[in-house]
């Protein structure tokens, strides 16, 4: 079978939409002939061949609330559509200026639609687009949404119930392997912070990250817990503004890859303070519970935060937004190191029994109804 795979943007470009992309396509990679088709996140149009998928990269000249803008996309699209013809098209949502071309071109393959997450922030874009979207959603032969309960409280799943198949996101074991020089490091990170308990979190520094309110929190969390922020992005420098004056507070800036597996053996918890549906999964989240460390987390309806931390089992669940909560969640962790141990081990289980990259793969081959015989 051929498959057309279309997404915003793809590995190297790093991001949870990205690597899922790429964990698709991987999960298929033995029986389908594929080609990736997004939007170039460095200058210019490319083209590529990666391990026997074809990535195609168009030039973008802009970006709009989130959305980049390819004047040549469409066109590209339909010659790819014409040249390729693929039997399914898998198209990850939200992209709502690639899913109205895929609209006007038209196609006769079948359509997969893998619903990361509503548009939620840019609400011009959403309205824009909300015609376009139910079609394409109705013309959908599956959709696939990454938790159940993200379906109930999106503005347009519950009309498709029937299509919906769950698929939960996942790690990716081979990204997350532990060496000597990862057990070396995370020595000397808890020697460096000798004595303190420490938080971890891992991501963009972006509104619905929610950091705001962790370093708000952190003004009544006790003196000796270290707050380690991993990451950057357009809030970095109002962020620094904020935590200014609180030891309790580090900003590590970006980790590469490797190093990450070392602050995840290093740290005592997740502290994972996301705000709204956008944040519809968590894979930072799942990952750091895969070391056994408890996560302590808002409450997001309908995101699938709060499927991957079960509140009281993997971590503790705090109201939104309510960062005297959240503080006095850290506080019982970190005071508390045989519950930090029981919710650790509650979390890895978890994680192992629904969230590997095996059972994705699993989950992706049985959507488009690969057999044991076909592999």
């Amino acid at each position: 079978m051929k498959i057309l795979h279309i997404t915003s943007y793809y590995p190297p470009h790093i991001g949870g939409v990205e690597m899922v992309a790429k964990d698709v396509v991987d999960a298929l990679s033995d029986v389908a002939d594929q080609v990736v088709l997004c939007f170039n996140h460095e200058k210019g149009y490319g083209e590529e061949t990666e391990n026997g998928v074809k990535i195609i990269r168009t030039k973008c000249v802009a970006k709009i609330s989130s959305q980049a803008i390819s004047f040549q996309f469409r066109k590209v699209l339909k010659k790819v559509l014409a040249e390729f013809r693929p039997d399914y098209i898998h198209f990850h949502y939200p992209n709502p200026l690639a899913a109205h071309y895929l609209m006007k071109i038209g196609f006769d393959a079948k359509l997969i639609v893998y619903w990361h997450s509503d548009i939620i922030k840019q609400k011009f874009l959403k309205n824009f687009f909300v015609g376009e979207t139910k079609r394409m959603l109705k013309k959908a032969y599956k959709i696939v949404a990454t938790s159940p309960l993200y379906i109930d409280k999106s503005d347009f799943l519950p009309m498709f119930k029937d299509k919906i198949t769950v698929v939960p996101n996942a790690i990716n074991e081979k990204r997350l392997v532990v060496t000597e020089e990862n057990v070396k490091e995370a020595q000397e990170i808890r020697k460096k912070y000798d004595g303190c308990v420490l938080g971890f979190n891992l991501g963009r520094h972006v509104p619905y990250k929610g950091l705001k309110y962790l370093i708000k929190a952190s003004e009544k969390i006790d003196s000796n817990v270290r707050i380690l922020l991993a990451g950057t992005g357009p809030l970095t420098e109002q962020l620094k503004k904020q935590a200014a004056g609180d030891e309790k507070i580090i900003f590590l800036g970006l980790i590469p890859i490797q190093k990450i597996v070392s602050y995840f053996l290093a740290c005592d918890m997740i502290l994972f303070p996301s705000i709204t549906k956008n944040e519809a999964f968590g894979i930072a989240l799942a990952e750091g519970m895969y070391f056994s460390k408890p996560a302590v987390t808002f409450t997001i309806e309908g995101s699938g935060v709060n499927y991957v931390s079960v509140n009281g089992v993997t971590g503790i669940e705090c109201p939104s937004f309510d960062t005297d909560a959240y503080a006095a969640a850290v506080n019982r962790l970190a005071e508390d190191e045989q519950l930090r141990a029981e919710y650790g081990n509650n979390a890895r289980e978890r994680v192992i029994g629904n969230f590997t990259s095996a059972q994705f793969k699993r989950n992706i081959r049985k959507l488009y109804g690969v057999k044991e015989e076909d592999k």
